[in-house]
């Protein structure tokens, strides 16, 4: 269903940029992407799909186009339909497969801002995706996962041998759970028995060994922290306050204490500057943590819509 899926949407875009390109009238474009089948699927916000269509027809009108009656029972649909606590956001792959997330409507629920997908994330997505090499076939551990774009991005096009996706808050653990079986991945028990640990067995399969687990920065053991046995660490708009800050330079501590007895890992922590004293903080107590960083180059790619001014930053840092 997925690759049926991939290829109406390989189909849709091109016939849309065609049409686009050629200055063709607007009735002739194929606005069934209002009803694209991951749409349908996997529908998006009923707010957003509101504003949306309301904004196309009011296009339409503006040029003196009658828009096709399609639109208007669309924009029917959705004014009758109540709007849900969880939608779905889709981002296509260069391989033309997807990443479809369910998220919370709201940015803040149930006292966390992890249930929804954050820029910096997809920032990190797409340079992961443009350097595949540093993660293929090794075992990535993620710190404060959220919603799971990232690192289902990771499984889908970089060939990780294993992937441990980690956050601390149930309700984030719960709609990613739900999240990596809806993208095709089969998920291994929550354990932190080093003997069950997708980095201790080879594992003979296309996709990697994926496993969840529950990982609070301030209580989490260097014993726990080696069980995983991470080649790589990565996290994503983590830096949102000092006590953040704090709390993530000691787990990369604990880490690096922990995995004396292997090669030291690489960690890539990628970050929106909201806030650049937060961001002085950090690389501050990196230096007196004794961790070396360098700034990684901006990448070129622009595989998903973000904010485009935005500030953006990846740091790779040697534990």
């Amino acid at each position: 269903m997925a690759s049926e899926e991939s290829a109406d949407a390989a189909r849709l875009l091109p016939s849309f940029e065609r049409r686009f390109l050629a200055a063709r009238t607007l009735r002739s474009f194929p606005w069934q992407t209002v009803k694209h089948p991951l749409c349908v699927k996997h529908p998006p916000s009923v707010k957003y799909a509101r504003c949306f269509l309301s904004e196309l027809i009011r296009k339409h009108e503006a040029v003196h186009t009658e828009p096709l009656d399609e639109l208007y029972e669309a924009l029917a649909e959705v004014l009758m339909a109540e709007e849900p606590t969880q939608c779905h956001r889709s981002y296509l792959l260069p391989s033309g497969d997807s990443v479809t997330l369910s998220e919370s409507t709201a940015i803040i629920s149930h006292g966390t801002t992890g249930l929804v997908t954050w820029d910096a994330a997809l920032y990190l997505a797409e340079w992961a995706i443009e350097n595949p090499a540093a993660f293929a076939h090794r075992t990535v551990l993620e710190l404060g996962c959220g919603a799971g774009l990232t690192g289902l991005a990771i499984c889908k096009m970089c060939c990780p041998s294993a992937y441990v996706f980690s956050d601390c808050h149930t309700c984030v653990l719960e709609q990613l759970r739900g999240n990596i079986l809806l993208n095709g991945l089969s998920l291994e028990p929550d354990t932190a028995d080093p003997a069950r640990h997708p980095g201790r067995n080879a594992y003979n399969s296309q996709s990697p060994r994926v496993i969840v687990a529950q990982l609070d920065w301030d209580v989490v053991t260097a014993p726990e922290l080696a069980a995983f046995r991470p080649d790589v660490i990565i996290a994503a708009d983590v830096l949102y306050c000092p006590e953040t800050v704090l709390s993530l330079v000691r787990v990369l501590q604990r880490l690096s204490a922990s995995l004396k007895d292997q090669q030291a890992p690489d960690a890539y922590i990628a970050f929106t500057v909201r806030n650049p004293k937060t961001c002085q903080l950090f690389t501050s107590e990196l230096g007196q943590a004794g961790i070396p960083w360098e700034a990684v180059p901006h990448h070129d790619q622009k595989l998903f819509p973000y904010e485009e001014h935005s500030d953006m930053e990846i740091l790779k840092l040697t534990l």
